[in-house]
């Protein structure tokens, strides 16, 4: 006789949620990441322009060309602003999905622990049942020697 869990698609389901929730969380990091590089990207043009405009103001630049070259850093320094949100609310992400995962994977092995809880009593009644049986025949070949 074989063993059959009877909740066995819950187990089933647990394990689907986690996988799910892991596949989230790796996606929302992705997504991190990203927001991360793009501002490092944002911070090294600035870094760039300011390094023209310092040079341009050296030099015999027109007013207008400074002038749009400031409008430019301003422009970017609100870029990198929106960025640091952007960052935030992806780190927020991050942290929704790790408590998520967090709670995917207490579930599943609530689920897991019971199966085996489960599979140990079923072992556990099918060794008596052997035993039992064994027990009975060993009586019968006691009773067959003393007839």
């Amino acid at each position: 006789m074989r063993f059959h869990y009877t909740f066995q698609k819950v187990v089933d389901l647990k394990g689907n949620e986690k996988t799910q929730a892991e596949w989230m969380l790796s996606t929302a990091l992705g997504e991190l990441q990203a927001q991360e590089k793009s501002l490092e990207e944002l911070l090294a043009q600035r870094s760039e322009v300011v390094f023209s405009l310092q040079s341009s103001a050296q030099q015999s630049t027109s007013m207008v060309k400074i002038r749009e070259m400031q409008d430019y850093v301003d422009y970017l320094d609100h870029c990198i602003a929106r960025k640091h949100a952007d960052i935030n609310r992806a780190h927020q992400e991050v942290q929704q999905k790790q408590d998520q995962l967090s709670t995917k994977v207490l579930d599943e092995k609530v689920w897991l622990k019971a199966k085996d809880k489960a599979q140990m009593l079923f072992q556990q009644s099918m060794n008596l049942r052997e035993q039992n049986e064994l027990d009975e025949m060993a009586t019968v070949r006691f009773a067959m020697k003393s007839l």
